[in-house]
């Protein structure tokens, strides 16, 4: 199933996308895509209903993030061997892990706002993890079946925040609008491996970003394990597991950062592509 949330910022509805395209509304059945409705139970009540026999949404509104009331959202740095190489830094021996604010979150169409004198944000097309079942100490042979679904992300970095402010990442990591998610939540079931899907991430019509997620150093299923290891893991937390080669602070012989007016749009196969324009904090 492809789930989506529609509708006015902090007032989206609950739907799915049918099998030809179509917004159909779930409000009938359930209030939110949320960590309440993501379990393996509700999952599968939803996927036996009939698309069909839902109402169709009319007119084309807005889609929110593909998750509501994410609990955390969590990071997953460097995990890419050719996104290592291109910053110079070593491949990590654990998973390096940062927070995003939750408060970053945004629509996947929404615009992306800089923040003030913001002179180095950055692009990174992401596979996003969503947990569907709570997991705690959980082995990697294991993880998956704590899925809910796959998203794509877009874990957009203020470079300078990031690493030229004293502190940690989570700086340049949570910026207002930092964090798109969607257009749709993926059920697991639906992606047959998350560890052979291709990613992309264009800038003004120019391709920056082309990767898989063969590359990643640690899977979906390590970054589970370890993660769970070290905290709970509940329904609705979302893991974003690392970005392939070709991010702006990596071209040569000169970084690239966005501007207002820039255009970015980003896919990851079988999930969908979200499109975001960056315009200039009104504040």
């Amino acid at each position: 199933m492809k789930l989506v949330r529609y509708g006015e910022v902090n007032a989206e509805k609950p739907g799915l996308i049918d099998s030809g395209g179509t917004l159909r509304d779930l409000s009938d059945h359930i209030s939110d895509i949320d960590g309440s409705v993501l379990g393996n139970a509700t999952i599968d009540r939803l996927s036996e209903l009939t698309p069909e026999n839902l109402p169709v949404v009319k007119g084309a509104p807005r889609l929110g993030a593909c998750v509501g009331s994410v609990g955390k959202l969590i990071c997953i740095g460097l995990n890419f061997h050719e996104h290592a190489k291109e910053t110079g830094n070593p491949v990590p021996e654990h998973p390096i892990v940062f927070m995003k604010a939750t408060s970053a979150i945004n629509g996947p169409f929404d615009d992306v706002v800089l923040p003030r004198g913001s002179q180095h944000s950055d692009w990174e097309i992401e596979l996003g993890v969503v947990i569907g079942e709570r997991a705690k100490y959980v082995d990697a042979a294991d993880a998956l079946a704590h899925v809910a679904g796959y998203c794509v992300v877009n874990d957009i970095s203020e470079r300078f925040y990031q690493t030229k402010l004293t502190g940690q990442w989570t700086k340049g990591k949570s910026c207002d609008t930092f964090g798109p998610l969607g257009p749709w939540l993926v059920t697991a079931d639906e992606i047959a491996d998350p560890q052979n899907l291709a990613m992309t991430m264009d800038v003004n019509g120019e391709r920056m970003q082309t990767g898989n997620t063969n590359d990643m150093i640690f899977s979906v299923r390590e970054i589970i394990a370890h993660l769970s290891g070290l905290m709970t893991l509940y329904p609705g937390d979302v893991i974003a597991t690392g970005t392939p080669p070709g991010v702006g602070s990596g071209k040569k012989p000169e970084a690239v950062f966005l501007r207002a007016g820039d255009r970015m749009a980003g896919s990851v196969e079988g999930l969908g592509k979200q499109e975001q324009v960056v315009v200039s904090d009104p504040f």
